[in-house]
């Protein structure tokens, strides 16, 4: 059968337009779905702005609350930091363990003198006098 020059191309495009006319209904289903989605991402990003926007005023409330105390304290605490820059700070672990090792060791032995005192003490109230009385309290 003799062709007619451009009827099959035009058939070609006739059977490519139904057939893309044929997926409109499920693409127009997929861009519906889409939106869909788009909405419900908005949405989201909506109460999460909303979110962050509560928790920001809350934290500028906190802020302002604590800034003026903050600032009472930047006068001593800029006198604390000149102390503490003294070389003498960084001797005072050292002239502590001296103190310790030095002390201790006195106030054990004074600690022994005193229970030695106390024992003599003890025993001196429990011996009879000469004069015959026995509990070493004396005449009342």
């Amino acid at each position: 059968m003799p062709r007619i020059p451009g009827f099959s191309d035009l058939l070609t495009l006739l059977q490519t337009q139904t057939e893309a006319l044929a997926q409109l209904p499920r693409t127009l289903a997929d861009l519906n779905r889409t939106v869909g989605q788009l909405t419900a991402a908005t949405a989201t990003a909506r109460e999460t702005i909303e979110s962050a926007q509560q928790i920001a005023e809350r934290l500028d409330r906190l802020v302002q609350e604590l800034e003026e105390p903050v600032r009472a304290l930047k006068p001593g605490l800029e006198r604390v930091g000149r102390v503490l820059d003294d070389p003498v700070i960084d001797t005072v672990p050292d002239t502590l363990h001296r103190i310790h090792d030095d002390l201790m060791p006195l106030i054990a032995g004074l600690r022994q003198a005193q229970a030695r005192v106390g024992s003599v003490g003890g025993i001196l109230r429990r011996r009879p006098r000469a004069d015959g009385d026995e509990d070493g309290a004396g005449p009342r």
